[in-house]
């Protein structure tokens, strides 16, 4: 039986405020959100629709933030982001059809190697360097090839646009971060048409969490603004580490180190 009724509407809408806000700064606010979702007996596609639906709006938020702010120039990086919903459109497509568990059992592996990497640089990104490939090979391969991440699994995404433009590109972290939104908003938009197509979304917990989710975006958002790399750097640590042992624990290798 699906809880429909107003404190579990209203828990949603909470999670998403708080999901948004982690998204905008660090990516990973799925964390809070699927679980959520699946705690009101939704099935488990049906909350992956759902969240999908319900994020887009977080991104979207936050990415009209940064642009508003001046961090990021939509009429220069509009046009590469069309990489990432592209890349996000062959993902989605291509998980109709294949196992993403090989996936899943390195990406844990890579965010750890993210958080420490981040964890033990404590002056990644503060201020910008030499690029180390050219923005045209970023955009036509790196680009392309987180968003077929995002559109096939996704936990992460954001924080491997953000890290990637870090260390490829020389950008200040939170420059990054503002140009990681763009991006993932458009490779999340691709898995939605998907889920559109399939009418697998619950519109009631995605409307309340929309709200919530645009709430939360300008949030994060402003605080990133403000704050800039001090405040990221923590929260990208956090939430690499929190999703990779979300991801250890789903596939049974943690329970295995428990005695």
């Amino acid at each position: 039986m699906i809880e429909t009724d107003f404190l579990h509407l209203a828990i949603l809408f909470a999670l998403a405020v708080v999901a948004a806000t982690v998204d905008a700064m660090a990516g990973g606010g799925g964390l809070l959100t699927v679980p959520g979702l699946m705690a009101t007996g939704l099935d488990p596609v049906t909350a992956l629709a759902t969240n999908k639906f319900q994020g887009t709006f977080g991104a979207l938020s936050s990415t009209y933030r940064f642009w508003r702010s001046g961090k990021l120039s939509l009429k220069k990086y509009f046009p590469s982001a069309l990489f990432a919903f592209a890349g996000g459109l062959a993902g989605a497509a291509t998980v109709m059809v294949a196992n993403p568990d090989t996936l899943k059992s390195i990406i844990p592996f890579l965010l750890i190697a993210i958080a420490c990497w981040v964890l033990f640089s404590p002056k990644l990104g503060d201020v910008e360097a030499k690029a180390k490939i050219p923005f045209t090979l970023y955009i036509g391969f790196f680009v392309p090839f987180i968003g077929f991440y995002d559109g096939f699994l996704g936990p992460g995404a954001g924080s491997f646009y953000a890290l990637s433009g870090v260390a490829l590109l020389g950008l200040k972290l939170d420059e990054a971060t503002a140009r990681a939104k763009l991006y993932n908003l458009m490779s999340n938009f691709a898995p939605l048409l998907f889920f559109l197509v399939q009418g697998k979304i619950f519109w009631l917990f995605g409307g309340v969490m929309a709200v919530g989710n645009i709430i939360g975006g300008q949030i994060g958002a402003r605080l990133v603004i403000h704050h800039g790399t001090g405040l990221i750097r923590p929260i990208l640590v956090i939430m690499s580490f929190a999703m990779s042992a979300k991801l250890l624990w789903q596939q049974g290798f943690l329970q295995k180190l428990i005695p």
